[in-house]
């Protein structure tokens, strides 16, 4: 009997490789590089399982060019807001996700951000490499301690109970969160309050909440309004969360205090871009899971998926 077919979009660690090796026949495109849309529409013809990743758009086309054949779509991300969840649900479909693998690596990553941000880090470090920093300075690139301030967090699941915990021991006077369920295991480390708010008592606001209609644009000019003048914002979900135009205006005028992102709208974030111009705007190249252990999860998980659905 002909071993089930499964395309993998991307190099990646080889441990989920060889797992699906032993069950499917397995063609991969081996590079860093997003595959060719012609090149992937082409590969994907008649296999029963496809291991992508957040790049890949997975649409009604792809789906198309796959055909009948295809039981399941794997994704090494958290998110699935690149595949078309609906019409794979039509098609009956699976989709996976690997939820639980990588939240303790971006939860590291959103500590790192927001330390970088508020402590003005980058800044110093561009300053020292370009011989611009001169000896020291009482009054030169000062940030804001983390002691004593509130820490808001929008999504209280894995990566935001994540960012809580490893919070608190920085001596945050308090911890609050804003979701749509109450978080039992927020007990003794966060309290539940409104969006408002969460936008109006938070020093330190983190974002890390899954893409949906109802967060699509959810920090916009109105939500920045709402927020402290020396308020940070720090987004570690999706860069469809941030109306970045109107995150430019709020941090040109003052009206928030910094913003640190790892992810933006579209990624990377091109050059000439209007919030690559601003000192107190840190960005990153999406580096939330960029760890050997999380990877390494993420494409054992998705691999196994994969096959859990075509057995």
């Amino acid at each position: 009997m002909a071993k089930p077919k499964v395309f993998v979009t991307r190099r990646v660690p080889q441990e989920g490789i060889d797992i699906l090796g032993e069950t499917c026949d397995v063609d991969v495109w081996n590079s860093d590089d997003v595959v060719p849309r012609e090149t992937f529409l082409e590969r994907v013809k008649g296999v029963s399982g496809l291991f992508c990743t957040i790049n890949d758009e997975i649409d009604t086309e792809v789906l198309d060019a796959a055909g009948p054949s295809l039981k399941v779509v794997g994704t090494m991300s958290v998110g699935n807001d690149h595949i078309n969840i609906p019409e794979c649900k039509q098609r009956r479909i699976c989709v996976a996700t690997t939820p639980d693998v990588a939240s303790d690596s971006a939860a590291e990553l959103s500590v790192a951000l927001l330390l970088i941000t508020t402590r003005r880090l980058a800044e110093g470090l561009s300053a020292i490499k370009s011989g611009e920093s001169g000896p020291w300075k009482p009054m030169w690139c000062l940030g804001t301690l983390s002691m004593g301030k509130t820490l808001g967090i929008f999504g209280f699941g894995r990566v935001g109970f994540g960012i809580a915990r490893r919070m608190k021991p920085f001596g945050v006077s308090r911890i609050i969160y804003s979701d749509l369920f109450v978080a039992s295991y927020a007990d003794g480390i966060a309290e539940r309050v409104t969006f408002d708010e969460l936008l109006q008592e938070s020093d330190i606001l983190c974002v890390c909440c899954a893409v949906t209609s109802q967060t699509v644009k959810k920090f916009n000019k109105t939500a920045f309004q709402k927020m402290k003048k020396t308020a940070v914002l720090i987004n570690t979900s999706r860069g469809s969360v941030v109306n970045q135009t109107d995150l430019y205006e709020a941090l040109s005028n003052n009206v928030i205090g910094a913003a640190g992102l790892d992810v933006t709208e579209p990624e990377p974030l091109p050059v000439d871009h209007p919030l690559m111009t601003l000192n107190n705007c840190i960005i990153l190249p999406h580096m939330g899971t960029n760890t050997y252990e999380a990877r390494k999860a993420m494409s054992i998980n998705t691999a196994k998926n994969i096959i859990a659905i075509l057995e």
